[in-house]
């Protein structure tokens, strides 16, 4: 049973991925748990940005276009993608951001079902994901409806009039992780095209988007892949879908043949069609080195040390949820839990603040909830013990009652 301080450590000792911890600058005193959000710093990206930036761009200028093949890049990175999360190598492509790939396949997907009128998702996704859905309906096709259901409910109201299902596979506030192959199945029962949000949960669990069917995703960057802040996104087209999908961003990149420089649009006939501007190279070339990172680690070993970590914080915090009212927001079920913890609390926000005071950094998400996030890439163990010593401590003394822990920053 593990109990003690020294427990913890013996479980570093043994943790098969320990070393990966050596390959991320993380500062000396410093607990991250907050990889949900934004990864830590590769150091393999810091000579990669050097590089980059002094002898790519700095020499090579425009020549690295085709020297350095920086007009792959969007192809490249997808290929590499591809494997993390379950999927052929031509249909995934690191493109844009999160948001504006959600807008491109949520209005390819309505355009693909043009017979029909709902596009389902649950209230409280992530807020982007609901904004740009409700931007397609407005510009896009104003007779869509928008119907937001709890996410256990969403099969029942799948029906004929239904276009796209669209969720988030892990939760961003809670970490419940939803059954990805049991409600594609069910769209698809329906005729429904399926989109998966991805943010939360690359890099973190296993995927098989082909093994459950999906028809699209979209997902996140910079926070299991560690890509850095801002880092492009990517996102996934069934090949089934490749050929007939459209997107409304018709940018240069994403035609046949760029340098044509034709007034009339061509679609490219592949994943590259959902390309639109320029690609950020300097951004994509650090995102590559954490996915190369990714690419080395069995998901399996990432997902039981994932869950090993979630697990033994949630049992070191239950005397915390006794005496100071903390409640647990993630589910208990290992099989429907993603690679973080939340709690809710009213004071969320100070107590966090106080945390992060201590070095000790998870975040805070309005209204009332604490996100730990556990990157399997270099979390300890001994993390868990010192974080729910430091807040009991924290807690005891009331140390969070105070002016500066409950002033509100911009980003929270």
């Amino acid at each position: 049973m593990i109990v003690t301080q020294q427990d913890f450590l013996d479980l570093d000792k043994q943790d098969p991925l320990a070393s990966l911890r050596d390959q991320f600058e993380i500062p000396t005193g410093l607990i991250y748990l907050n990889g949900n959000s934004l990864g830590v710093l590769p150091k393999a990206a810091k000579a990669r940005m050097a590089d980059v930036i002094s002898r790519e761009w700095g020499e090579g200028l425009i020549r690295s276009w085709n020297t350095y093949n920086w007009i792959s890049l969007p192809q490249r990175i997808g290929a590499k993608l591809a494997g993390i999360i379950g999927a052929k190598e031509h249909e995934v492509i690191v493109s844009d951001s999160t948001s504006v790939n959600l807008f491109k396949l949520a209005a390819a997907a309505v355009k693909l079902r043009p017979n029909r009128t709902k596009i389902i998702t649950e209230p409280g996704n992530f807020p982007t994901d609901l904004y740009i859905l409700n931007g397609v309906k407005n510009f896009i096709n104003q007779e869509i409806e928008i119907i937001t259901v709890p996410s256990n409910e969403v099969m029942q109201h799948i029906n004929e009039d239904t276009a796209l299902v669209c969720l988030t596979h892990v939760h961003y506030k809670s970490g419940t992780m939803l059954n990805m192959k049991d409600i594609t199945t069910a769209a698809h029962a329906k005729g429904a095209l399926m989109m998966w949000d991805l943010s939360h949960s690359t890099g973190a669990v296993p995927l098989a988007l082909n093994d459950a069917n999906a028809d699209l995703a979209v997902g996140c960057g910079y926070k299991y892949l560690n890509g850095g802040p801002g880092a492009p996104a990517f996102l996934y087209v069934a090949d089934k879908h490749l050929k007939e999908l459209e997107q409304p961003l018709t940018g240069w990149f994403g035609h046949a043949n760029a340098f044509a420089m034709s007034d009339d649009f061509e679609a490219a006939p592949g994943i590259e069609k959902t390309l639109c501007g320029t690609t950020p190279v300097i951004g994509a070339s650090a995102l590559e080195v954490g996915v190369d990172i990714m690419t080395k680690v069995e998901p399996q070993q990432l997902r039981d040390k994932s869950l090993a970590l979630s697990e033994y914080f949630i049992r070191l915090m239950e005397p915390l949820c006794e005496t100071y009212g903390f409640e647990l927001a993630t589910p208990k079920d290992q099989s429907i839990r993603g690679s973080q913890v939340s709690y809710t609390h009213p004071e969320g926000y100070a107590i966090m603040q106080a945390l992060i005071a201590q070095d000790i950094i998870g975040d805070f998400r309005a209204p009332n909830i604490l996100r730990f996030g556990f990157a399997p890439l270099y979390v300890q163990y001994i993390d868990l013990w010192n974080t729910v010593k430091a807040l009991e401590k924290i807690m005891h003394e009331g140390s969070w009652d105070q002016a500066q822990f409950r002033a509100k920053n911009k980003v929270t």
